[in-house]
């Protein structure tokens, strides 16, 4: 690797080699191995400490080294590496072209007049790949600046209210229909016959100990006229049966005693499909008739009411 790559390519390929095997390796959940393990990033703050320094010190070996050749030895490197050039691959030539380096042998050409303590400075150019990735930064700058800043693109904040704007009406139409989330205000009546079936199976291992497997009530009250102590309909249903009866008397809350919404939303679909079911020896009315306001009223029922107003 070291006879086909410069050390600015080696030495973040060899590290990011190490970090993509460590985050594959590493099981982090939704979250990258160095962020969620500190001592991830670490070791690999340690070990690009290492390949730095181990280029480092072979860079300064090979100067060394070099110093200490011949003339005629140094003729002879510089010429193998002249050839080694010119059969180079093509990726040698493009990272040749990339950076323009110039053998060492030529450095001397290159030394400018400044001398700090005996350190001299080498005049090089910057090389091509340094300038090419500086004129595109400013390409992008200018294109930043006219879209976001003139055009009045969206920015990260404003990406990130709508986002969160759109997320909560996502929820909300999740909760609409989530069973495990449902309340009183989102429940709806079931009428198909699979959902009454289970809610009947519901009612009788839960609720006919109190209300009679007929739901004429017992200690409970019944749960097939039309009066309600708590009001009827799926919503007022689905929240007693949720949050239990009145308090010091009545049903316990079987939300907390195990029972899913989906299951309330079944067994008190069932018991609403019982209305009017007149089992035997049914307990007496109690509470209140109950009328669904939100219904639609039919002529029928228009005209009775105003029959019975006559009447009084």
């Amino acid at each position: 690797m070291k006879k086909f790559f410069p050390v600015y390519v080696r030495v973040p390929l060899i590290f990011f080699i190490v970090f993509a095997l460590m985050e594959y390796c590493i099981d982090s959940g939704d979250r990258p191995a160095f962020i969620k393990y500190p001592m991830v990033s670490v070791f690999l703050l340690v070990f690009l400490f290492i390949l730095i320094a181990i280029e480092v010190t072979l860079t300064a070996v090979n100067k060394v080294m070099y110093q200490l050749l011949s003339p005629e030895e140094k003729a002879k490197l510089d010429y193998e590496n002249s050839l080694s050039l010119q059969e180079s691959t093509w990726f040698k030539e493009l990272m040749h072209k990339l950076t323009k380096t110039e053998p060492m042998s030529k450095e001397a050409d290159l030394l400018m007049d400044h001398d700090y303590d005996g350190i001299k400075e080498l005049d090089n150019n910057l090389p091509p790949w340094w300038v090419y990735l500086f004129y595109i930064c400013i390409i992008f700058g200018v294109i930043y600046v006219v879209r976001y800043d003139v055009l009045g693109a969206d920015d990260q904040e404003m990406e990130l209210k709508k986002e969160m704007a759109q997320a909560k009406i996502d929820v909300e139409e999740y909760l609409k229909t989530a069973p495990d989330l449902m309340d009183e205000k989102t429940v709806v009546l079931l009428t198909d016959d699979a959902s009454l079936a289970e809610g009947k199976e519901i009612f009788a291992m839960n609720c006919a100990a109190c209300h009679r497997a007929d739901a004429g009530g017992q200690i409970g009250p019944n749960l097939t006229d039309d009066h309600w102590i708590l009001g009827g309909g799926i919503k007022n249903v689905f929240h007693t049966i949720t949050n239990g009866g009145r308090d010091g008397k009545g049903m316990v809350s079987w939300k907390t005693n195990g029972m899913k919404p989906k299951e309330i939303q079944k067994v008190a679909s069932y018991i609403l499909s019982l209305q009017g079911s007149n089992p035997k020896d049914p307990k007496e009315p109690e509470g209140d008739v109950w009328v669904d306001e939100s219904a639609p009223k039919t002529d029928a029922a228009a005209t009775k009411k105003d029959t019975t107003a006559v009447k009084k």
